[in-house]
């Protein structure tokens, strides 16, 4: 009798710990780190074109210095943030290093504005190879963002959902920051569009 009430007391206590969510936490949190290195492997990929792109434009566009300067501040803002992946587990941290990547793609945008005051930049072939490889770049740190956004929600939901939440705050397993739009009131506002000039 004592051996068939200890068989259903370990019978109950495997069924309870296979519904636990344990499992699931730790393979969501490694497809969030695998997802993130992804991340960095892109943003490194474009930090290493930034200096070539800009030693170009410089031949051919010095009276820009503001311009190649702020990209280079930019570069060097985001080189300082030591980007780990234990980043994802501080929100301030996280934060920091997405607002250093905004601060750069904005120098960067502005860079091609002042590219277009230079055909013959615009010609020349290794600037265009550049800006290819640089458009490469930019798409591939979209798409690697996007599958950080979806293990990261992936993960989220299970940290939330019952019973995995009740494992989730016994092992110590809080929600990760996702990516976000710096200004969202300004993406609200449509664009303004002057063709008088």
């Amino acid at each position: 009798m004592a051996q068939r009430i200890l068989a259903f007391f370990a019978l109950a206590a495997m069924l309870l710990l296979s519904g636990c969510g344990y499992n699931t936490l730790q393979s969501t949190d490694e497809q969030i780190k695998a997802a993130w290195s992804e991340v960095l492997n892109q943003y490194q990929r474009r930090n290493d074109l930034i200096p070539n792109l800009v030693a170009t434009v410089k031949g051919f566009a010095a009276q820009e210095q503001a311009v190649l300067l702020g990209v280079t501040n930019a570069r060097a803002k985001v080189g300082s943030i030591q980007a780990t992946p234990e980043l994802v587990n501080d929100p301030q941290a996280f934060q920091r290093f997405a607002a250093a990547q905004g601060e750069l793609s904005g120098a960067l945008s502005r860079l091609m504005v002042v590219v277009e005051k230079y055909p013959e930049l615009k010609s020349d072939a290794n600037f265009r190879d550049l800006q290819a490889q640089l458009e490469g770049t930019e798409n591939r740190i979209t798409v690697a963002r996007n599958r950080y956004i979806q293990a990261v929600r992936e993960y989220n939901v299970t940290v939330r959902s019952f019973p995995s939440n009740l494992t989730a705050m016994l092992f110590g397993f809080k929600e990760k920051p996702q990516f976000t739009v710096e200004n969202e009131k300004a993406l609200a506002q449509p664009p303004k569009v002057d063709f008088g000039k």
